[in-house]
């Protein structure tokens, strides 16, 4: 039986909708969040829920994977996401740190933080 100490159950869910909610402001700050957006959140959410469910000691981990599956998957169908607010020649924000708590957009050009995911501004 599934409890919310069990990744499938609602401790799982928990954290996975946690890490939906962290991305869905950060498009809908960038006024990015389509339906079609949404729909690719909510397709990485579901590949996540498996990884979750084989690794629940990744849960802390979930965010971040999630903001770089969702950011991959912009990248094949309208392009870069997000794009650095601070730097005349446009490039995307990276998530760091790749696979690890608390994550951040990053812009590598000039090796800062921008904003945890989850708060980035609109610009």
């Amino acid at each position: 039986m599934e409890d919310a100490h069990t990744p499938g159950g609602a401790g799982g869910e928990a954290v996975l909708h946690g890490a939906r909610a962290l991305i869905l402001a950060d498009l809908a700050a960038r006024d990015v969040a389509d339906a079609e957006v949404v729909s690719l959140v909510e397709d990485a959410v579901s590949g996540r829920r498996w990884w979750l469910e084989q690794w629940p000691d990744g849960a802390a981990y979930i965010a971040g994977l999630l903001a770089q599956d969702v950011q991959d998957a912009l990248m094949e169908r309208y392009g870069r996401w997000p794009l650095c607010p601070d730097c005349e020649d446009p490039h995307a924000l990276a998530v760091e740190p790749e696979l690890g708590p608390d994550p951040h957009w990053v812009c590598e050009a000039r090796g800062a933080v921008v904003a945890p995911v989850g708060a980035l501004a609109p610009v």
